[in-house]
């Protein structure tokens, strides 16, 4: 008698499933399960907590009933422990853009059962790394700064003795730079690839990966504290969580040291922005932003007009090359995981 081939089953709403999933991507799950939808209505993205509407989450369970997998994207209810009691075939639940804070899983109650689940949100972390590189070297050349004047259209450098004090001159190149990374997940670990060819020497301060991972990635593991007094720029790629609210404080930028550049491309609220705008007053750091606390930036934001500070309207993981990249991730997650092997992006239970 032929094996039973796997089943997988893929909720979100039908606009994202528009959206997000290629159809060569599909093609290679169908290779190795039957794949059913469950289209649900709604817009192709959305923030905030996942619906609860009570038939919703009935279809679901009903949906899980028979399944080996089980993806979820936007539009879909949380996977709880009810869901998860409904399929008892079930291996695997993947989230494609779960943000990694499993908003639509129930961890805990998945690791009970033996049930792998997986976050593949990094699919945007290539872009994100990119352009805190981009953001690195535009801070570092004081280019936010030339740009306004050129556009003021001012005359630069008429004297060129008053070029020589700018920093970007005195400072312009990332070559034997100090760059500390706060956090080392995804994104950081490809930024390190990034600066690998500039010869820099890289401090991460993330208390949540282990010390291997420092040899490993040619970096010294460090402090906050450390990395703020040391670094000759400072990456802020933290998510936003109860503890990291806030993080970067009054106290953490005035560890900044003069000629420092501060690059932040993981989520406003992360800052303090008061304080921030008080040490880039001083005029003696740069800051590259693609985030801010509140978003959108009030019109009449500091931030706005003081000519240190370069902006990007939260753009770093926002390609058109990225969308696929979500499911195909899943479905090299769901392949490994069929197979009995371990998936790259797992998620554990945090306590």
């Amino acid at each position: 008698m032929a094996e039973r081939r796997a089943r997988v089953g893929i909720v979100c709403t039908a606009a994202a499933r528009r959206r997000y999933v290629a159809p060569a991507s599909l093609r290679r799950l169908e290779v190795v399960a039957d794949v059913v939808f469950l289209d649900l209505p709604g817009p192709s993205r959305s923030v905030g907590p996942p619906p609860e509407d009570p038939a919703v989450r009935a279809e679901v369970r009903a949906f899980a009933r028979d399944l080996d997998a089980l993806v979820v994207g936007y539009g879909a209810p949380r996977i709880d422990d009810e869901v998860l009691a409904a399929a008892p075939r079930l291996r695997m639940v993947g989230d494609t853009h779960g943000d990694r804070f499993a908003a639509r899983v129930d961890v805990a109650a998945a690791f009970r059962r033996g049930i792998v689940v997986v976050d593949t949100t990094n699919g945007s972390s290539d872009p994100v790394a990119e352009w805190a590189l981009a953001l690195i070297l535009i801070g570092l050349r004081n280019a936010g700064a030339h740009f306004r004047r050129l556009v003021a259209g001012e005359l630069l450098w008429p004297d060129r003795e008053v070029f020589r004090q700018d920093p970007g001159y005195r400072n312009g190149e990332l070559a034997g730079k100090t760059v500390g990374l706060i956090a080392l997940g995804n994104v950081g670990r490809r930024l390190v690839w990034l600066l690998r060819s500039f010869g820099v020497r890289v401090l991460a301060a993330d208390p949540g990966v282990p010390d291997v991972l420092g040899p490993a990635l040619g970096l010294e593991l460090t402090s906050l504290e450390g990395l703020l007094d040391r670094s000759d720029v400072v990456v802020c790629l933290v998510p936003l969580t109860a503890a990291t609210h806030g993080l970067l404080d009054a106290s953490a930028f005035a560890r900044l040291r003069p000629g420092a550049v501060f690059v932040n491309v993981s989520r406003g609220a992360v800052v303090d922005t008061a304080a921030l705008i008080q040490r880039l007053a001083a005029g003696d750091v740069i800051a590259c932003l693609d985030v801010v606390d509140p978003e959108p930036l009030p019109v009449d934001s500091p931030l706005r007009a003081l000519p240190n500070v370069f902006l990007s309207p939260h753009i770093a993981g926002v390609t058109a090359a990225c969308e696929p990249r979500f499911f195909d991730l899943m479905v090299d997650e769901l392949q490994r995981v069929l197979a009995g092997s371990r998936p790259h992006y797992p998620l554990v239970p945090r306590e």
